[in-house]
């Protein structure tokens, strides 16, 4: 595709986007009004009067709905990503998008945009929006199977990594790329590479001259860095001279499960590779804005059982109401918990008479039935109640709702596989996976797979689930950490 007729494209996608905000918005509006007040015809909703305030309000929203469109890449190609990747992107820009119009009309009193109004907004964007994507990537796949809107693409290389993207390509001819030339030295490795079916247009001597006498959009290295960095570098400035797209198809560290991203710092762009999804962005800001609000109510709405707890331990046993223990949060730093106290005030020293008695696989220590705990602990731990206090820890930003319980030191000195640390990259939780599906009854190495399996697999919709799974967890009264 030409740029100008990119260009075009783009203008069409934002013209539609703006309708379907315009569209969206009137039919909030119509369903509010028929719900709150007198059914309002169509042409009566066109009639009403339009205050210069709610003139500028809206104008205001239209704007910012563009903007954030734009922070999510909404108008970027998006002929390399997968359609499900286009469609959570989507739902990401009309949820923030939705949040943020909502806090507008609070700020501005505008009581037509109320929960409602929100709800049918977001439901009818995101649907209309969708639909439009789908149906462009449709229309482009079509065109680019039948050999038109192609970009031609140099690959640089003959190693394995330069044959796999080739196949890749090869496979997916809705891409809309035509392999043009590979580009590489004679190394002992070109017989092998010549065996798959393909062939050397240039060396790296003559790149230059082939880019000037033909039609190149695009060039992918495949190099090994190490080794060829001095041969990366020019081809660099060669296709930054040129304005030619340059892609990097190298994986310096041969990484299984970190996730590389681009990232500006100070002036320099900087590869990151991080293992994970709970690390930056709109979702981790909600998990966040999420714990804190709920903890505080929580702990607002428990304020009575906990005084009534605290009462109870104090009249059953002698010490004090909570148990404080230093445990591994985020990237191991240390802190505090907090958990009403269920055994005797000596329980820590009597450690290494029962250690024997210990139930479990792998360095934790668990007794279902340990001689240490007090008869109102008993209770406290079989209903989770000596949990809860650990909602001060979420207010404090130690811990959060969901994520993998927070180790106790002497537990984690006992670990013996560093795969096993990585449950640390994430900030801990009162629940989790391990919680929800068995707890006590999992063994250590399953309940660390279980841990590393809630990272990689993390979503907001992840953590609703589990949530809602440790009620009747809770309520079976299946154990506790």
């Amino acid at each position: 595709m030409r740029n100008d007729q990119r260009k075009t494209l783009k203008h069409l996608v934002q013209f539609f986007d703006l309708f379907a905000v315009l569209l969206c918005f009137g039919l909030a509006t119509i369903t509010v009004s028929r719900i709150f007040s007198a059914r309002v015809s169509f042409s009566e909703f066109l009639e009403l009067r339009i205050k210069i305030q709610n003139v500028i309000i809206f104008s205001g929203i239209v704007l910012l709905w563009h903007q954030v469109f734009r922070m999510f890449d909404m108008y970027e190609s998006r002929r390399l990503s997968r359609k499900r990747d286009e469609v959570v992107d989507i739902i990401k820009a009309t949820s923030l998008g939705t949040i943020l119009m909502y806090g507008i009309a609070l700020a501005f009193h505008v009581t037509m945009i109320n929960y409602v109004f929100a709800t049918v907004f977001w439901a009818s964007l995101t649907c209309l929006t969708v639909a439009g994507r789908l149906t462009v990537r449709f229309v482009l796949r079509q065109v680019r199977i039948k050999g038109k809107n192609l970009r031609n693409i140099v690959i640089v290389g003959s190693n394995d990594a330069a044959v796999q993207f080739a196949r890749k390509i090869e496979e997916s001819p809705w891409l809309g790329y035509r392999i043009l030339a590979f580009v590489d030295e004679d190394w002992p490795g070109i017989a092998k590479f010549n065996q798959e079916g393909y062939s050397l247009a240039c060396n790296f001597e003559e790149l230059r001259s082939f880019m000037r006498r033909n039609v190149v959009d695009e060039v992918v290295v495949t190099l090994p860095l190490r080794s060829l960095h001095s041969h990366a570098t020019e081809i660099a400035e060669l296709c930054e001279e040129q304005g030619i797209l340059l892609r990097m198809v190298s994986n310096l560290f041969d990484l299984k499960k970190a996730r590389s991203k681009v990232e500006e710092f100070e002036g320099d762009s900087h590869i990151t590779h991080s293992t994970g999804t709970i690390v930056a962005g709109w979702q981790a800001f909600i998990k966040w804005a999420v714990d804190f609000t709920a903890s505080l109510v929580l702990v607002i709405f428990f304020t009575p059982l906990f005084l009534l707890v605290a009462v109870l331990i104090k009249l059953t046993s002698p010490g004090p109401v909570f148990f404080l223990q230093e445990r591994l949060g985020l990237n191991k730093r240390r802190f505090k918990i907090f958990k009403f106290r269920t055994m005797t005030v000596d329980a820590e020293s009597r450690m290494k008479e029962i250690e024997h008695l210990n139930e479990v696989s792998g360095p934790v220590f668990k007794i279902k039935n340990d001689p240490r705990i007090t008869p109102v602990g008993k209770f406290l731990r079989s209903t989770s109640i000596d949990e809860l206090p650990q909602l001060f820890n979420v207010l404090k930003g130690d811990m959060s709702l969901v994520g993998p319980r927070p180790m106790a030191v002497r537990d984690y000195e006992g670990f013996n596989e560093d795969w096993q640390r990585r449950r640390f990259s994430v900030r801990p939780g009162i629940t989790c996976l391990w919680q929800v599906l068995g707890r006590n009854t999992i063994p250590f190495e399953q309940w660390m797979e279980l841990d590393l399996q809630y990272i990689d697999r993390w979503s907001l919709w992840l953590d609703f689930q589990i949530l809602m799974k440790t009620i009747p967890a809770v309520l079976k009264g299946s154990g506790a950490s």
